[in-house]
């Protein structure tokens, strides 16, 4: 992270402008909403969480949201709280666990991506991570899901894709083991050595070794 910040003197000052400015679907991994913005602010996080809200439908229960204690916690996200429109809970607080999921995307994202490119512009990180959202929630398959991605297990689009990926490793299994069994060198096939165990030419005896003493 250090190096990749001498090589471009902007880079992580953009990348960081991004930071925690995302809302994931826990059962999906999929990225409802995100946003970049200059600075860190309670109406950005507000703005996204209302974003991710619109994905719900009306007969969905209240969302949980997952949330550390820093940029969740303050008066206007208290008001989404207080209206009902979200359910926070303070991970390694109010539960065991961390809000983990998101941030191992949000590591994926700037080591395995961002930090690839040059950030020399907001609007670069902007064109960037939209990419990569969308290469994450529609083509990404994930192992948790069997090979479906975020959007077809979100949308309920993939129930077919494990069956299938099932069907596909083992016609490639077969089609391998046929290959590998119908090769053969020209050593294999010379009538001169190509003989049976019974035919086998055995080697000559060698005399023991007669050392002086």
């Amino acid at each position: 992270m250090a190096h990749r910040h001498e090589r471009h003197p902007s880079a992580r000052r953009h990348a960081d402008l991004l930071t925690r400015n995302h809302r994931q679907c826990d059962f999906s991994r999929r990225i409802l909403a995100w946003k970049l913005a200059e600075k860190l602010s309670p109406l950005t996080t507000c703005e996204l969480l209302q974003d991710a809200a619109q994905y719900l439908g009306a007969d969905d229960t209240t969302p949980k949201l997952h949330a550390d204690s820093i940029e969740n916690v303050n008066a206007d996200v208290n008001a989404l709280v207080n209206e009902g429109l979200i359910h926070r809970v303070l991970a390694q607080v109010e539960v065991a666990f961390s809000n983990s999921l998101i941030e191992a995307w949000w590591r994926s994202l700037k080591s395995q991506w961002l930090y690839l490119d040059t950030l020399d512009t907001v609007a670069a990180v902007r064109r960037l991570t939209s990419f990569y959202v969308s290469e994450h929630n529609t083509k990404m398959p994930h192992a948790a899901f069997h090979g479906q991605t975020p959007d077809e297990v979100y949308f309920g689009r993939g129930d077919h894709v494990p069956d299938q990926l099932a069907d596909a490793r083992r016609l490639a299994r077969q089609a391998r083991l046929e290959t590998n069994r119908g090769l053969s060198c020209e050593a294999c096939c010379s009538p001169t050595t190509a003989v049976g165990p019974s035919q086998a030419v055995p080697s000559p005896k060698q005399e023991p070794q007669r050392f002086r003493g």
